[in-house]
């Protein structure tokens, strides 16, 4: 029921901030501006549809590693994927010191893992293989081409709000905007798209917390890899302006640093929310490999 429940939630959220960007594209150009919206739209799904594991993947500098160069992480990799009843994906390493982790592609016949070399120094085996459970889960559940289309939407939005700089503000023309919509536009349309764009990631990251520890069959690892994670990446932040941060929303834990009012716009879960679940989980349920997710 819990799935269910979270995929019309994901589905209302994406609708609504489909339904904002042509709201604002009418608002902004009337039918031309709205009919701008709906193909900047579409290309921007298409981009993210295609190519938005390459975008992440170089991004991260990441590289693709061999069964000779990182053995136990492609056997890991190897194993969940079979236990999960999902094509291998690629993996990579990416050479970023902050410990973090990530999966992309549009499905799972084109999916990716990527960890970075901060996180192989810093988790042990049951660690690890817990947190590439929980990526797995995204590929399972389809939630990077999620997350990549709500983040290209929210983009959108605010792209759209920016050309509302250049209407003719005050202007006698009949069909000149309201000054006052414009200003509505340029605050709240993109307030609102990164609000929409929170929701969506992090209702996801629990999703995948659940289903990473149903595959690992090992909760506790899990939250102990958060744990690590979360002080590491606090160590060791990324720059909010470096093209690493561009894929935020897609790590397994938030790599940026933004404390006091911008952490309100975190990208993920708080991480002692998650811990708590994950060690709810495993106070109710013994440890083993759960049931296949695909």
């Amino acid at each position: 029921m819990t799935h269910y429940r979270n995929g019309w939630k994901t589905a209302l959220l994406l609708g609504s901030l489909t339904a904002l960007i042509l709201a604002i594209g009418y608002g902004v150009g009337g039918g031309t501006g709205l009919a701008l919206a709906v193909v900047v739209s579409l290309a921007m799904n298409g981009i993210a549809y295609f190519w938005s594991d390459r975008i992440a993947l170089a991004s991260m500098r990441a590289r693709p590693v061999t069964d000779v160069e990182a053995p136990q992480l492609r056997a890991t990799v190897r194993e969940l994927a079979a236990a999960a009843g999902l094509p291998e994906p690629r993996v990579y390493v990416s050479p970023l010191a902050q410990p973090n982790a990530f999966a992309t592609g549009r499905d799972p016949r084109h999916a990716a893992v990527c960890v970075t070399e901060g996180l192989l120094r810093l988790l042990g085996p049951r660690e690890l293989r817990a947190v590439l459970a929980h990526e797995l889960a995204h590929v399972a559940n389809r939630d990077i081409l999620i997350s990549s289309v709500a983040a290209g939407l929210a983009g959108i939005v605010t792209s759209l709000a920016n050309l509302a700089l250049f209407l003719p503000w005050g202007s006698d023309d009949e069909d000149a905007p309201n000054p006052l919509a414009i200003l509505l536009m340029l605050v709240l349309g993109p307030l609102a798209a990164g609000l929409i764009q929170l929701a969506i990631s992090r209702t996801r990251e629990y999703e995948a917390d659940l289903d990473g520890a149903r595959l690992s069959g090992d909760p506790i690892a899990l939250a102990s890899a958060l744990q690590k994670i979360e002080r590491g990446a606090r160590a060791t932040p990324i720059e909010p302006q470096g093209t690493a941060a561009s894929q935020a929303h897609l790590m397994i834990a938030h790599p940026l640093a933004d404390e006091g009012i911008a952490g309100l716009f975190r990208t993920h879960p708080a991480t002692a929310e998650r811990i708590r679940r994950l060690r709810e989980i495993a106070s109710v349920a013994p440890r083993r490999t759960f049931v296949r997710l695909h």
